[in-house]
């Protein structure tokens, strides 16, 4: 057997709840921590949490624990899968027990509203020394739970990390690659929900693929854009992380940014959708932060610029497309090899 680890999983949702059953499949020690005490004891008695897997069962070997200290104190890997927005308070309280040698794993696909920053650039400011690492890819826990064929990509600067998290997770159903470019793929797994949420207004329109189309696209060429301008290798957008989780979340009503921009379609006001939903849509909060960073920085990125006028300043659909159509039309392909600028 390779060798065994302590590994804690933080977020009780569906994807940590996925992961840390998968690393606990693989015989290693997991603790996976979340809020709800009901919700944790559902876990370690019926094997199941019927909120966010109903159905799925669970290792004997993961145990739920609502004690943040008991969760990541002797842990030598920690994944952190909780939402953005409550990702800096978790790693302050972490770094009260952390090993000072663990790894540390961001799956959230979202952005720290101090200053745009990326969940690892935040993780570092609280966590720092800890070797860091990202995991982003088409992954929707349904289907993974499922057992459908999955890939994903963990990247960092430190190939020790990847090799280590590509042993813990590799399933025959999950695949990991890896990737030095942790800023581009943590982008595309943060970008891709805000025209997830696009998507799915396009699909309650019956918009039809053409549209579909030239939306996924033209959002590819705006996530590999902004990426640029960030320092990240825009060739990563051709990859799991880019393209691979663009379509994945642009198609699926398993998607929550998808079902929000379905239900923004068909007419719901954006707060009970997001009540109805039960669950964080990243992309809504990423949305804001996004068009906010795009204006600082001067980057052109129309579909953004719509979909904002949409949500926040209450224009109509209609003359959000007029407008994009009107628009100036740029090359279609972003980037070109050496020597082959168009």
């Amino acid at each position: 057997m390779p060798d065994s680890h302590c590994v804690a999983v933080l977020g009780g949702g569906s994807f940590g709840t996925v992961i840390a059953n998968i690393i606990a499949a693989n015989q290693h020690e997991v603790r996976l921590w979340m809020r709800n005490d009901e919700r944790a004891e559902l876990i370690n008695t019926s094997r199941e949490n019927p909120t966010y897997l109903p159905g799925y069962v669970l290792d004997p070997g993961l145990l739920a624990t609502t004690d943040l200290e008991a969760a990541t104190r002797g842990a030598n890997i920690i994944f952190v899968a909780v939402p953005s927005k409550s990702s800096r308070e978790v790693a302050r309280e972490v770094a009260r027990w952390i090993d000072p040698t663990a790894l540390v794993i961001s799956t959230t696909k979202g952005i720290d509203a101090d200053g745009f920053k990326l969940m690892s650039q935040m993780l570092a400011e609280e966590l720092p020394g800890n070797p860091l690492g990202v995991l982003s890819g088409p992954n929707l826990a349904r289907e993974i739970a499922s057992g459908h064929l999955t890939g994903t990509v963990i990247a960092s600067d430190n190939p020790a990390l990847c090799e280590t998290v590509q042993a813990l997770l590799h399933s025959s159903s999950f695949r990991v690659y890896s990737s030095t470019d942790m800023y581009g793929v943590e982008l595309g797994g943060a970008l891709k929900n805000v025209y997830a949420i696009m998507a799915g207004l396009g699909a309650a329109l019956e918009m039809g693929e053409n549209s579909i189309g030239m939306l996924m696209t033209r959002s590819l060429a705006e996530m590999s854009r902004f990426a640029a301008n960030l320092g990240a290798d825009p060739l990563t957008f051709l990859g799991l992380a880019g393209v691979g989780d663009l379509i994945a979340t642009c198609s699926s009503p398993l998607s929550r940014n998808y079902r929000v921009g379905y239900a923004l379609g068909k007419g719901q006001a954006l707060d009970d959708i997001l009540d109805e939903l039960g669950q964080v849509a990243e992309g809504i909060n990423t949305l804001r932060l996004l068009k906010s960073e795009a204006d600082r920085r001067d980057i052109y990125m129309p579909l953004v610029t719509g979909l904002y006028a949409i949500l926040y300043e209450r224009q109509s659909l209609e003359d959000v497309i007029g407008g994009l159509m009107l628009a100036e039309q740029p090359q279609d392909v972003e980037f070109s090899l050496p020597g082959r600028e168009q």
